[in-house]
């Protein structure tokens, strides 16, 4: 059989910005979003370090910050400019050209997944607003498949943590870059399996689609049934390396990690890395499970601001719960993140797409949706039963075994 492929334009972006050609202005607003989307992400991470500082340090009964600006929200400011003219040192050892290279490697994925968040823009409508006099998406860039651009350049970002720790030619790096690879490898299918829920569900792969999706309170979080939620919100905080799952950098263990040889601008990009990377991914989960900017406006003038208020606070709320995450669980065990991320997330991230996908196809075809669930539940239910029995066996198996060697011993 032959595939006729069709003729036209290729579709690189579904921003009404875009379709008139590239002229000066168009070019100069683009240009324009960069810069605000750049400024943006950089303030929010300075605010969000100055925030986790003091939070915590309430919730440890300190002080925190007091000193460089009111309540000092300038510390962080402070810090950074302390850093710059830091001397910057080269271990003997270490690869220079890599070395110096990893930092930007996990800096810049950081921003370029903040480009394709929706942060704006009336979604009771097409979404858009009007800028210069020019309807455009209140973010950098819509591609067709933004959501994979996510999943590629979230995968792309462990290699700057891996090459800083394989490049330094220090043991402890070295443990930390090794733990950053099985990390992530670990924990990005159960992400991307928690993601491709939303794919079933709102049939497109756009961020912009996806919350155009959700308007009038019909978000993915309970249209997908919570479980890709949870498991895409534990996935993430172990994508990022934080509190409980930051064995990346364990200080009792390996003093500071990946980054321990790190000096001067380059330890400072690692650290505004952290944090840019804690911003873009709660982003990411508002966009995909809540709805994003979709909101209800509640006067008309200044529309256009309630929507960048509600996406604000939705973000806020995650970043809360990553603080609150640090200040109060306790660090796991290499072996318990491991399990938890191929005995547990990725089986139930696994089951639960099947299911939808199941549901999907049951509602095309006329099948009995409640047959259909229960179906499925049982399905699941008899694979986690035989899943829990083999690793049970395996176990036991490896226990008799270590008693066995005790005894020939």
């Amino acid at each position: 059989m032959s595939h006729v492929i069709p003729s036209g334009p290729l579709v690189l972006a579904a921003d009404p910005l875009l379709n008139q050609g590239l002229g000066p202005g168009i070019v100069g607003i683009v240009l324009l979003k960069v810069v605000v989307a750049f400024v943006l992400l950089l303030v929010s991470v300075m605010l969000m370090i100055w925030f986790e500082r003091k939070l915590v340090a309430d919730m440890h009964n300190r002080i925190g910050p007091s000193v460089a600006g009111p309540f000092g929200i300038l510390q962080t400011l402070a810090d950074g400019i302390k850093l710059f003219f830091k001397e910057d040192l080269v271990p003997d050892r270490a690869d220079r050209i890599v070395f110096k290279l990893a930092p930007y490697l996990s800096l810049i994925p950081a921003f370029l997944v903040f480009a394709i968040v929706p942060i704006g823009g009336d979604f009771s409508g097409d979404g858009t607003v009007t800028l210069f006099g020019e309807r455009t998406y209140l973010q950098v860039a819509d591609p067709p498949v933004g959501v994979l651009f996510f999943l590629a350049l979230s995968s792309i970002a462990v290699y700057g943590v891996m090459l800083a720790g394989w490049s330094s030619g220090s043991k402890y790096p070295l443990l930390g870059s090794v733990r950053a690879s099985a990390q992530m490898i670990s924990y990005e299918a159960a992400l991307g399996l928690a993601i491709a829920s939303v794919f079933l569900t709102s049939g497109s792969l756009s961020t912009h689609d996806i919350v155009a999706g959700q308007v009038a309170g019909h978000w993915n979080v309970l249209a997908t049934g919570v479980v890709p939620f949870l498991v895409f919100l534990v996935a993430g905080t172990a994508e990022l390396n934080r509190p409980p799952f930051d064995l990346v950098e364990a200080e009792q263990e390996l003093v500071g990690g990946f980054h321990t040889e790190y000096s001067s601008l380059r330890f400072a990009l690692f650290f505004l890395a952290e944090f840019m990377n804690v911003i873009t991914m709660s982003a990411i989960a508002v966009t995909l499970f809540l709805g994003g900017p979709a909101g209800p406006i509640l006067t008309d003038t200044l529309g256009w601001v309630w929507p960048i208020l509600w996406f604000g606070l939705k973000v806020f709320a995650f970043l809360f719960g990553f603080v609150w995450l640090r200040a109060t669980l306790p660090r796991f065990r290499y072996d318990q993140l491991m399990d938890l991320g191929w005995k547990v997330l990725i089986p139930v991230s696994l089951g639960w797409f099947l299911l939808i996908a199941t549901l999907n196809v049951a509602r095309d075809r006329g099948w009995p949706i409640l047959v259909v669930v229960l179906g499925g539940v049982a399905v699941m239910v008899v694979a986690a039963a035989m899943l829990s029995g083999a690793v049970d066996k395996a176990r036991a198996d490896r226990l008799a075994g270590a008693e066995d060697e005790g005894v020939d011993a």
